[in-house]
């Protein structure tokens, strides 16, 4: 190899990704020039000269590289871990450099080129279709089966990829696609399932020579974010042999024969297949920090070489051991400060830490692979001991946010949108049963809905009246329910039957654990419903247990009373905070359809039921006075005004039209709940004008969990609490006892 002190080497890119390859450069005495649009860039600050221009602008790169090369001989071009090879190969083609053709690197840019270059030469390949059109996509749809995938063709970072499981899913993956893309053409293929593959490869005088395999980590559906890979790949020899062969392949198929080459690879039942290739050196910081750590061998000093016209050294590996990279993903919310990573920096295995977010940023929920706090590098003896020591960097650093920042109203909406998918819940702007996608099972109503559209219009019926001559008021909302503390009166409303009627957006565990969670720790509490299923008690029980019993378990009324009793014992070992039943649910129609008979049950026996827990009783279900009545009579702690959201019987008034009474009849002798159609701060003010001391959210929290989780819950309650403080501010109410019901005007009746 002939001494390379003193060329000049033209590097596409300044950003962090291209820093090792910069540092590499000037440790082998070459003469750094970098290119990159941002002026402030990390690259420009080490760089001997810079070049201010876009990497994606071809035309411009090389009109800027010809002008340099003028007063300055120019002797390679190269780029690492961002898509700019089409840039690399034009300028090379320009100034004469070594390097692939343009039309090789468009096809290995461009995911439609490069598929159909693939297929041409036989290579494994997901069955796809190029797209510009929603009727493109469509049409797409009479050749592919679902699971599918939309990408962008020419974006990198998993930036607008999102998997489509049924056609309903295709419009909102559409928008979602487009939004990343910079031309606007796209690529609709099937989705390959099993293990990812990241691999690095060199080519070099007519050989391919594989560098480094990875395993990657992809999580966080339906986007697909990586939130680390670890070297060397943990598949056994004959699957990575196979690896390499379709790798070597791809790469000759997309005339990659001088310099690097990096791909995505899927091990699927059906054998090894070519996600993506591309004509650089992996980023993700695999090709500069995981596989030098893990063999000692210098991938970038490989690629200058090549780069130059040179025949690269030292490839063989000279130390064996695992290096993983791991992201740092803060919670969503405005990033307040960063605290431990000097401590991290000491940790025994840390090789490198990288922070890409600073307090101030608004930190959302990644949908990409740039989407992220941090990394981190770690170097081990074994993959076990190299996540043992992520464990301590994860126990170590901490993110502080303020969280309210973390998600918007449209955002939850959007996403709770995907998940449902559009036969269960078409997350409307106005949630009033008029234009549902499902009924029951599902998140709508039974019959026409008629009852689910009253509770909305009976609210909507009733207007807040402000008065303004008079004393200022800070409204204060906190509360008691049967002695226990309340930030705000809103509560969840019991809901269950997430694989039933949520379309399997999560598990029922993880639905019951989120929202019994999020309440708890937002100042409130959330009920839990046992279920239609026999035994789904014992997951809501469950997460009871996680938040030491703050919650409320509500049960079906079932006509075998030893189910009920074994509830009971259960939520009274499990130190739940109260129990109760809905005694409306005996027409449930998910109960009939498993043939699981529930039953009314006059006073006395209801009573009897109650006197066998020492727990707080509540009876739900409550419509009209008489039944309100007996439960005072019969001692129950508390009442829940309630038509189950419409969904045992159509043709029921809202609730807002009986609550009054009801209220009246049990003249404060027990609290007096309320659910149906609250969809504002300002309804739980109507709601409690009429005559409730708390209320209960079903649908809205639903969609706000399923849409933003935990982040989604605290969005709602806060939002939900300052419009209740504004309604009292308006119209004076200092405490919600102040909120009376001469504070309502009723459009028919004033």
């Amino acid at each position: 190899m002939k001494s390379v002190e003193g060329k000049t080497i033209l590097i596409i890119g300044g950003g962090l990704l291209q820093v090792p390859i910069i540092q590499t450069a000037k440790t082998m005495r070459l003469h750094t020039v970098v290119a990159d649009m941002n002026p402030t860039s990390i690259g420009f600050q080490i760089a001997d000269e810079t070049i201010l221009m876009s990497t994606k602008d071809v035309e411009g790169m090389v009109r800027e590289a010809k002008k340099f090369s003028q007063k300055n001989t120019i002797h390679g071009v190269i780029t690492a871990g961002t898509d700019a090879s089409m840039t690399v190969a034009a300028v090379a083609s320009a100034l004469q450099l070594p390097g692939i053709r343009f039309v090789d690197a468009e096809a290995a840019s461009n995911k439609v080129k490069m598929r159909k270059r693939l297929k041409e030469f036989g290579l494994p390949i997901p069955r796809f279709a190029p797209v510009w059109s929603m009727q493109d996509a469509k049409d797409a749809l009479d050749e592919l089966t679902f699971p599918l995938v939309m990408k962008p063709a020419d974006n990198m970072g998993a930036r607008g990829v999102i998997k489509v499981t049924n056609r309903d899913d295709l419009q909102v993956a559409f928008r979602h696609a487009k939004r990343f893309c910079p031309t606007g053409e796209l690529i609709l293929e099937e989705y390959m399932e099993g293990p990812e593959l990241s691999v690095d490869a060199l080519a070099f005088q007519g050989q391919i020579h594989m560098t480094g395999i990875a395993d990657r980590i992809i999580e966080r559906e339906p986007y697909f974010i990586e939130v680390g890979h670890n070297m060397p790949s943990a598949m056994p020899k004959d699957v990575l042999d196979e690896v390499e062969r379709v790798m070597a392949g791809g790469m000759r198929a997309l005339g990659i024969h001088l310099g690097a080459g990096k791909g995505d690879i899927k091990v699927t039942k059906d054998g090894v297949k070519i996600g993506e290739i591309a004509a650089r050196l992996s980023g993700g910081f695999m090709s500069a920090f995981t596989y030098p750590l893990s063999t000692g061998v210098n991938l970038n000093r490989a690629a200058l070489l090549i780069s130059l016209g040179e025949t690269p050294d030292n490839l063989e590996p000279v130390v064996n051991r695992v290096s993983i990279e791991r992201s740092l993903l803060s919670k969503p919310g405005k990033l307040i400060s960063i605290s431990g990573v000097e401590e991290i920096k000491k940790i025994e295995g840390v090789s490198e830490v990288f922070l890409q977010s600073k307090p101030g940023d608004i930190i959302k929920e990644p949908t990409n692979n740039i989407d992220k706090s941090g990394h981190v590098i770690i170097v081990s003896d074994s993959l076990k001991e190299a996540e043992l020591v992520f464990e301590k960097v994860k126990q170590t650093i901490v993110f502080e946010v303020d969280e309210q920042f973390s998600i918007t109203e449209k955002e939850i909406g959007d996403q709770a949108r995907i998940r449902f998918g559009k036969e269960i819940c078409w997350v409307c702007k106005v949630c009033d049963g008029k234009n549902c996608a499902s009924g029951i099972p599902g998140m709508g109503g039974v019959g026409l809905m008629e009852t689910f559209q009253d509770n909305y219009e009976a609210l909507s019926e009733f207007k807040i009246l402000p008065g303004y001559i008079r004393e200022h008021v800070s409204p204060e909302i906190h509360t008691k329910f049967l002695g226990y503390d309340l930030k705000t009166p809103i509560m969840a409303a019991p809901m269950t039957g997430v694989g039933t009627n949520m379309n399997f957006v999560m598990t029922d565990a993880d639905y019951a654990l989120t929202v019994v969670r999020s309440f708890s720790q937002n100042g409130s509490l959330a009920w839990l419903g046992d279920g239609a299923s026999p035994e789904k008690y014992k997951i809501m029980l469950e997460a009871l247990k996680k938040v030491s019993g703050k919650g409320i378990l509500i049960c079906k009324p079932r006509e075998d009373e030893s189910l009920l009793l074994e509830r009971f014992l259960q939520a009274e070992a499990d130190g739940v905070f109260a129990i109760g039943m809905d005694i409306d649910a005996v027409n449930f129609k998910t109960m009939v359809q498993k043939n699981l008979s529930s039953v009314t049950r006059p006073l006395e026996k209801l009573i009897r039921l109650r006197e066998k827990t020492k727990l707080p009783f509540i009876l739900k279900g409550i419509m009209n006075e008489e039944d309100a009545k007996l439960a005072v009579e019969g001692g129950f702690s508390a009442i829940v005004v309630s038509n189950h959201g419409g969904r045992v019987l159509d043709g029921m008034p809202g609730t807002a039209r009986v609550l009054p009474k009801i209220a009246e009849a049990v003249n404060g002798k027990i609290p007096v709940l309320v659910d149906g159609g609250i969809r504002s701060g300002m309804d739980v003010f109507k709601m409690l004008a009429l005559g409730a001391s708390s209320v209960l959210v079903g649908r809205p929290v639903a969609i706000s969990l399923v849409g933003g989780e935990d982040a989604g819950i605290r969005f709602l309650l806060q939002k939900y609490s300052e419009e209740l403080k504004q309604s009292m501010s308006v119209t004076g109410a200092k405490t919600l006892v102040d909120i009376k019901r001469s504070m309502l005007l009723h459009k028919l009746h004033g």
